[in-house]
């Protein structure tokens, strides 16, 4: 398992929840570490062990957990690169859900030994959508489930989502594009010092 996941987690779990749940979750995960490091690799299973622990501890269901990560991914300020890095997908929502297949090759880019999950985007009639997630971290759709909520209110955008669970050995989320310019989006320009 790569860092950089992991870390996201530990972020997320300490500026959500505490350092001494935190704390208590690595324990009860037998990790042997309290902070990890993006650039390094962890054993695969670390993962499971560290979001069980984190399920049991906070009292959520794993699903909800890993949606609120992919919120937290786009929308806290400290990781305020990703939500840019996203929203360079183009200048609205649905130019950034066509986009989206081509996120863990640009992930590549950035970090080369990073494998992200397949994303592919599947157009259905009504302004509806089928994005399918096939990879090996189970339930990775719920974190981009979570990325696809933040982005729709960063654009302004009014959308609903359905995560439809496993089909053909692939996890599907339905999307539902209800109005594209529902509310302001939150300001975004592609110059140097803009936040």
């Amino acid at each position: 398992m790569h860092g950089l996941m992991l870390r996201a987690i530990q972020t997320f779990a300490q500026e959500t929840y505490g350092m001494p749940v935190w704390d208590r979750v690595t324990r009860r995960a037998a990790a042997g570490i309290a902070q990890f490091e993006a650039m390094l690799v962890y054993q695969d299973d670390l993962a499971d062990r560290i979001l069980d622990a984190l399920t049991a501890e906070v009292g959520s269901p794993r699903a909800t957990l890993l949606e609120d990560i992919g919120v937290y991914l786009v929308s806290a300020p400290r990781v305020e690169r990703l939500r840019r890095l996203m929203r360079f997908a183009g200048l609205s929502y649905e130019d950034f859900l066509h986009s989206l297949e081509d996120l863990p090759g640009r992930a590549r880019l950035a970090v080369a030994d990073l494998v992200l999950p397949r994303l592919e985007l599947r157009s259905l009639a009504g302004a509806r959508y089928i994005l399918s997630v096939e990879g090996t971290f189970a339930g990775f759709s719920y974190v981009m489930t979570g990325v696809l909520r933040a982005m729709a209110d960063d654009y302004g955008a009014l959308v609903t989502l359905d995560h439809r669970g496993l089909r053909q050995g692939r996890e599907e989320i339905e999307i539902t594009l209800v109005d594209l310019s529902f509310a302001r989006g939150r300001s975004f320009e592609l110059g140097a010092g803009a936040a």
